[in-house]
């Protein structure tokens, strides 16, 4: 498929911090921040029907579907993806997923070796992803982790060695007062606190990637959670000892 003007609707439900931008040809002209409580089931479709009006544009229009993939919440996620494919489905568009800690480590400015993307996953645990920074991009150096700060830090300071981390998290004050941390920032690291609207740089890499042909199949794109979800440990748990 070839492009001429790219429109795209990007869509972040990972966790409560979620956004749905609009873009035309790598551009956000419009984004709907969620920032209330209310269920993504309920926030969802008039969120993207004020970005889709306030850009001008129809759904008819748009060229390509982009969609965090996670990781995150079982349920906002699941509302994201399905909603994603339903509209793929019906509309006949393009998909491409999104790791949402790509985004993250992408939407800071970095002139460092390594970048570090995190945020709170709670429980005590953080999300994290560690990469390489490349011309164009980033290039993942291990699979995306769920870990206690600590553990994820003392990752990180292994991965990289004596190479300079930008950490890029959304909850960068979980990260300020730990040891190893400290140690790395005064040999060089940096901490970038970003916010949580991820949505316009979900659309940026949906589209790049659109451009060389990598697309998602709607059928088979599902969620990385990284973990189980709640549902899923309580009922593991609560059946271990039936027979």
């Amino acid at each position: 498929m070839v492009f001429s003007s790219m429109i795209t609707l990007a869509i972040d439900t990972s966790e409560a911090r979620g956004s749905v931008a609009v873009l035309r040809e790598g551009a956000a002209v419009a984004c709907t921040k969620h920032t209330d409580t209310s269920d993504y089931s309920e926030w969802l479709l008039p969120a993207v029907a004020q970005a889709l009006a306030a850009a001008g544009a129809r759904m008819e229009q748009v060229d390509l579907l982009a969609v965090s993939a996670g990781p995150g919440s079982f349920t906002g996620l699941r509302v994201g993806l399905t909603t994603v494919k339903a509209w793929a489905e019906v509309y006949g568009k393009r998909v491409v997923g999104v790791s949402r800690l790509e985004a993250l480590g992408r939407s800071v400015e970095t002139t460092t070796e390594f970048v570090a993307s995190c945020y709170d996953a709670q429980r005590g645990q953080l999300f994290g992803g560690f990469y390489r920074s490349e011309p164009g991009g980033l290039k993942e150096l291990d699979d995306e982790v769920v870990a206690s700060p600590e553990e994820f830090v003392r990752m990180v300071d292994q991965w990289a060695g004596q190479g300079h981390v930008t950490w890029a998290s959304l909850d960068a004050e979980l990260l300020r007062n730990l040891d190893f941390v400290r140690r790395r920032l005064k040999a060089g690291d940096v901490i970038v606190a970003v916010s949580g609207e991820l949505a316009p740089t979900i659309g940026i890499i949906a589209e790049a990637r659109a451009r060389m042909g990598e697309f998602s199949d709607p059928v088979t794109l599902d969620a990385n959670y990284v973990r189980r979800s709640d549902a899923e440990i309580f009922w593991k748990g609560s059946s271990a000892g039936v027979r």
